[in-house]
């Protein structure tokens, strides 16, 4: 089983980051914690080690992996082949941050970390912890979520080790994760930069800052079909109990017969007077799609281990861009849309 390491989030242990870049250097796994969710650490540059990530979390070879790296810097030297102006542009307003950029790769990257595509994602993630291991590393840390592919991505470390702990050999602990979903990922290899994954950087914060149109793509592809950014799947994010997300056709109330679900209504209920009666295991109410991105896997992985709970019922009472993560999501852990 991995070890399981306590870390202050504020100011990471040099020692036990150095033990853990050990692990790395040398071809292992590392769990670590980003602002968006935990991820499962390998070097980037080392084909073996990114087909260790592959393998622990049941990954098909089509799902790329997002590069992380500390600085700017390291990324134009090591990461890619092209840094245009966009690109500094959107580093200089977000990053660090939950904003991934798919740029043209450099030959330093294995194409297993790219499904054979000639681009690659990266960022600059905005914890301390997830920095000081890639800057102890002295290279770009490749980093999935650190779950088995498809199913709820981890924003606690318990998370981690329900899931992979006998896949890795150790995970850091610094707490829960700030945002709770994944970083936005913007493809800038095309002619108008297109959102391939939303997140917390909205398509109007990027366009405000390119001063130009950006394109949202929703693309759902085969497993056999290379995917230029993670989360293009069909299914994704999703718990092992059966889902259903109320999004085009809202209930007038969920009953007694589903007493042994969970609901989560998400967004402004008003003028919805139907959602008032729903009778279930468990209710929550989330309004502010901020609080709802941070708590959403959290909620998820536990209800996935509550006995009480048989089904889980998603209600998205509100549609606008703030929550386009989220129904993002949702749409893809659920089993059946109404």
């Amino acid at each position: 089983m991995a070890e399981i390491v306590a870390l202050n989030p504020a100011s990471p242990d040099p020692y036990i980051i150095s033990k853990a870049a050990r692990i790395l250097t040398t071809g292992g796994l590392v769990a670590f914690p980003t602002e968006t969710v935990y991820g499962l650490g390998a070097d980037a540059t080392n084909p073996d080690s990114i087909l260790k990530i592959y393998s622990a979390k049941g990954r098909p070879p089509t799902n790329p992996l997002i590069v992380h790296c500390e600085s700017i810097e390291r990324i134009r030297l090591t990461c890619v082949a092209q840094w245009p102006d966009q690109a500094q542009k959107l580093a200089d307003a977000f990053w660090p941050g939950p904003l991934t950029l798919i740029l043209p790769k450099s030959d330093l990257i294995p194409d297993i970390a790219t499904a054979g595509l000639p681009h690659v994602g990266v960022r600059i993630p905005q914890s301390l912890v997830a920095c000081a291991l890639i800057s102890a590393c002295d290279r770009p840390i490749a980093a999935p979520s650190a779950n088995r592919s498809n199913r709820i991505s981890p924003t606690l470390a318990e998370h981690v080790a329900a899931d992979l702990g006998d896949q890795i050999q150790m995970i850091l602990d610094a707490g829960p994760c700030r945002a709770g979903v994944e970083s936005t990922v913007l493809d800038l290899t095309r002619t108008i930069p297109a959102i391939l994954r939303p997140g917390p950087i909205k398509a109007a914060q990027i366009a405000k800052i390119l001063g130009q149109q950006v394109h949202s793509q929703n693309e759902t592809l085969a497993e056999d079909q290379a995917h230029a950014s993670p989360g293009q799947s069909r299914v994704h994010y999703a718990p092992w109990k059966p889902l259903t997300l109320w999004l085009n056709s809202l209930p007038d109330a969920i009953v007694a017969e589903f007493g042994k679900s969970a609901v989560l209504v998400l967004g402004d209920t008003t003028g919805l007077p139907g959602l008032q009666i729903l009778n279930a295991n468990q209710r929550l109410d989330i309004r502010n799609p901020d609080d709802a991105e941070h708590a959403l896997y959290a909620l998820l992985h536990r209800w996935d281990r509550d006995l009480s709970v048989q089904e889980i019922h998603v209600v998205m009472a509100s549609r606008s861009e703030a929550w386009v993560a989220l129904i993002n999501r949702l749409g893809r852990a659920a089993i059946v849309i109404y």
